[in-house]
C-alpha cells in the first residue's frame, strides 16, 4: 500500500464477486488498461477499479447488463465517433455484456487520458 491507498488485491477482490464470465471481461479490461498504462497505480475508487496516474485516469465496473468504462468527458469526447454506438454519458460509456468488449478502443482512450494526465501538474 502506499500513501494509505487500496492495494491491487483490493481489485482482485472487487473482481471476485462476479460471474466468471464477467470475471474474465473485467480481467481483460484491467490487462488492457495495464497494457496501455504501465506506470499507473491500481486502486478502488468511488467503489470501482480504478487506474491512477497524476490523479484519476479512468475507472471500470461491472453491471447487470454491461461493463461502465469511465474515461472522464474529455477521454468521451475525444473518442465520441468510435463510442456513439454505445450508450453513455459525458463521462462514461457502457460496453454491453451480450456483444465484444473493444479491448483495442480501451488501450486507445487509456493512451489518450496518459498523455493528458502527464501534460497537467502533478497532484498530490
Amino acid at each position: 500500500m502506499k500513501n494509505g491507498q487500496p492495494s491491487s488485491s483490493e481489485i482482485d477482490s472487487y473482481i471476485r464477486t462476479f460471474p466468471k464470465d464477467v470475471r474474465e471481461i473485467l480481467e481483460k479490461v484491467r490487462t488492457t488498461i495495464r497494457k496501455a498504462a504501465p506506470q499507473a497505480e491500481q486502486t478502488i475508487r468511488y467503489r470501482m477499479p480504478t487506474f491512477t496516474l497524476n490523479g484519476n485516469l479512468v475507472h471500470f465496473a461491472a453491471f447487470k447488463k454491461h461493463i461502465g468504462f469511465y474515461p472522464t468527458p474529455s477521454g468521451i469526447e475525444r473518442f465520441k465517433e468510435e463510442l456513439s454506438v454505445y450508450d453513455g454519458a459525458k463521462g462514461s460509456v457502457q460496453f454491453p455484456l451480450d456483444k465484444p468488449v473493444p479491448f483495442g478502443l480501451i488501450s486507445k482512450i487509456v493512451k489518450f487520458r496518459v498523455n493528458e494526465n502527464l501534460k497537467k501538474p502533478e497532484t498530490k
